[in-house]
């Protein structure tokens, strides 16, 4: 079992297949992608090299493999890299993380793949706001992938960042959209990269604010499964969704810390935040998961306690399409 020397165990890693996003989202990349290309390593890994990276994981108790980006489904290959996840021992779920952008003519093709679970972000329901925030007039075309995904019984959970200036407003029109729509609706704190400072100050919005306005509305928290990701979810009666909230400036956010992070050039980062990356590139490339899940395991053993994100660190995150949020 993949453990740090803090007792917390690895269930879940987040494997980013790409640094590219075709998305301007003003929390993220405002000015696009383009602006990123001279930072920007290529040679993302390849199917074999991602196989290589999830058998490590799994020989090391890992049941969970979220395939991320940047934006996933810009690679062509996404079908093969979902079904090669799927096909190792040990891995319970595959699931992706999208913009939804190709979701209505993809999302047959990856549940046939082996698909477990789908995360789709959309950070307003109002198409003007919608294409404020992300530079694209694409909310009905992912609202019908997310239809689809519901008609395959997919589990589809929806990503939101609060924003203060704009999309705090419209919580009660989330809140309608779940009332008979059955998928985790997950509202994420803005968290403060290297390139998002100003941003950052005038538009970050407590998630306790949200969670203390859950519990006065009847909402009961719902037990988290070991492999879950961050969020505290939520449910109530009267709703067929569940909200979720991901708060990582709360007290002890880092206390469950469950999961692991490989970047799309192969470098493992044991947080979000830290400073830098541990090259595992060559050692992916010679093919032996053994040796790969041996250097895993050393490194984990220097994983920091916290992000230290309530001090104003970012480390070296320029912005959030890096690696997956």
């Amino acid at each position: 079992m993949l453990q740090d020397r803090y007792g917390r165990r690895f269930y879940y890693l987040r494997l980013s297949v790409t640094d590219i996003c075709n998305f301007r989202c003003n929390y993220c990349l405002p000015d696009g992608y383009q602006c990123e290309k001279s930072l920007s390593r290529e040679n993302p890994l390849s199917v074999t090299e991602a196989g290589t990276v999830v058998r490590a994981f799994a020989s090391l108790g890992t049941e969970k493999i979220r395939l991320t980006g940047g934006e996933p489904s810009l690679r062509k290959d996404l079908a093969q890299l979902i079904e090669t996840a799927k096909s190792i021992s040990g891995i319970r779920r595959v699931a992706i993380t999208t913009n939804g952008y190709k979701l209505p003519g993809e999302i047959d093709s990856w549940q046939g793949a082996g698909l477990d679970q789908l995360n789709v972000s959309i950070d307003s329901l109002d198409p003007q706001q919608f294409r404020a925030i992300t530079g694209h007039d694409k909310l009905q075309t992912i609202l019908r992938g997310i239809d689809r995904a519901l008609e395959l019984n997919i589990p589809t959970k929806v990503n939101a960042v609060l924003l203060r200036e704009h999309n705090l407003g419209t919580f009660n029109e989330f809140l309608e959209w779940i009332r008979s729509t059955p998928v985790s609706l997950r509202f994420i704190e803005l968290m403060r990269t290297g390139d998002n400072r100003e941003f950052f100050a005038s538009n970050h919005v407590a998630g306790s604010d949200i969670e203390n306005r859950l519990l006065r509305d009847g909402w009961s928290l719902v037990e988290r499964e070991r492999d879950a990701g961050p969020a505290k979810e939520f449910a109530h009666p009267d709703f067929a969704g569940r909200i979720g909230l991901i708060m990582p400036y709360s007290k002890d956010f880092c206390a469950t810390c469950n999961r692991l992070r490989i970047s799309a050039q192969g470098a493992l980062h044991l947080c979000l935040f830290a400073e830098q990356g541990v090259d595992l590139r060559a050692a992916i490339a010679a093919g032996d998961h053994l040796a790969l899940a041996e250097k895993i395991r050393e490194a984990v053993c220097g994983k920091n306690a916290s992000h230290q994100l309530q001090d104003g660190f970012t480390g070296g995150t320029r912005n959030l399409s890096m690696l997956g949020g």
